[in-house]
């Protein structure tokens, strides 16, 4: 069921229901098809640039919304309700932009934003490796410099997008330490550049996650993105937006399981009455309608910290941790619901616990939002 959603303005407004409609003509119909036969839906983010929904926190000059973070996200959601890879897609194609468009030269955001805004290239985000996930400042993939630009030798790992994304945010090693870290834009088509196979994932088949390997690849210096050494600042500047795009992918999860945990319950009928008139169950969807709820106010209170200039980092590690927790529980929650119905293909709340245990691990598993959230106290 449509959420009904506090917007800031009409124009908010009237971009939930494009988004309710692209999203009910272009994703629900085939969703089911492409994650079955794990198949990339091509086309999709083309047709997601043009209604303009890859670009809504950025700037009008570089074809962007210019709108509020709180927006996007609630964009974000209702994407995620509709199909989870294509949301997750769409916000590690925004935490993508956002170093190009934070820490890139003038030069470079007019010659790659307004494509990257647009759908015309599809951005994707290369931090992790093998043995540097959450310890970023462990990255060895490294970047020589040589004459005109750097070659890059290394592997990356759990690149969302991989193979198939234009251009990537890939953070190498130039020096010694956490100082010695930089951001290169690399284009797909890079020599001695080879993508792996797409991992054998439990869930968000659609979209494919693969490494990447560098074997003195040569990249121009024009795609040097802020300084040199400036990579970690560069990555965990975006980490925290990040988040907040999984929190709001994470409850417009939760939000479809529930949904579907209600109908259901509509329907299903034991002993003459329909099983949701049965104290028992309507207590149970009376509480994953509580932690959906909730991970919604919580995401949300983070992102109007964030457009009001004030520091949300506790804020978006809370909201990544309790709109994840809050999605696994509510789809495996909907799959007891459904009962046996829910552990079978033929019911989508079986894909959608699935996806859910991804959502607690990547942009920082919930132990690390935890360490955030945490040391920030301690301060």
């Amino acid at each position: 069921m449509p959420v009904d959603r506090l917007l800031p303005s009409d124009e908010a407004r009237h971009l939930i229901e494009l988004t309710r409609d692209v999203g009910d003509r272009l994703l629900s119909p085939i969703a089911d098809q492409h994650e079955k036969a794990e198949t990339y839906p091509e086309g999709v983010f083309a047709e997601l640039g043009r209604a303009g929904l890859l670009g809504l926190t950025y700037p009008e000059e570089y074809d962007g919304g210019d709108q509020p973070y709180e927006v996007y996200l609630q964009v974000l959601e209702e994407l995620a309700a509709r199909w989870a890879s294509v949301a997750v897609a769409v916000s590690v194609h925004g935490l993508a932009c956002m170093p190009l468009f934070a820490f890139g030269s003038d030069d470079q955001k007019q010659r790659w934003l307004p494509d990257l805004l647009n759908g015309r290239l599809v951005g994707a985000y290369s931090l992790s490796e093998p043995q540097a996930g959450s310890d970023a400042a462990a990255i060895r993939c490294r970047a020589d410099e040589t004459d005109g630009g750097y070659r890059v030798t290394g592997t990356k790992s759990w690149i969302t997008h991989g193979g198939i994304a234009d251009v990537y945010n890939v953070f190498v090693r130039t020096g010694s330490g956490s100082k010695g870290i930089s951001c290169l834009l690399v284009p797909r088509d890079t020599e001695r550049l080879e993508f792996g196979r797409p991992e054998e994932k439990m869930g968000l088949h659609a979209v494919p996650t693969t490494s990447a390997s560098y074997d003195g690849a040569f990249v121009d210096a024009d795609r040097l993105i802020g300084a040199q050494g400036q990579g970690l600042q560069i990555a965990f500047s975006a980490l925290d937006a990040g988040r907040l795009g999984i929190a709001a992918c994470a409850t417009g999860l939760a939000q479809s399981a529930l949904d579907a945990a209600v109908e259901y319950a509509k329907e299903r009928e034991t002993f003459g009455h329909r099983i949701i008139d049965h104290q028992g169950l309507s207590f149970l969807l009376a509480d994953m309608s509580a932690a959906v709820d909730s991970a919604r106010a919580t995401y949300l209170d983070a992102a109007r910290r964030r457009d009001a200039g004030l520091a949300y980092s506790r804020a978006a590690a809370t909201a990544k941790l309790v709109a994840t927790d809050a999605a696994m529980k509510v789809t495996t929650d909907a799959v007891q619901v459904l009962g046996g119905n829910g552990y079978t293909r033929d019911f989508r709340v079986e894909r959608l616990m699935r996806e859910a245990k991804i959502m607690q691990i990547f942009e920082g598993t919930n132990q690390i939002q935890r360490l955030v959230i945490g040391r920030a106290l301690a301060k």
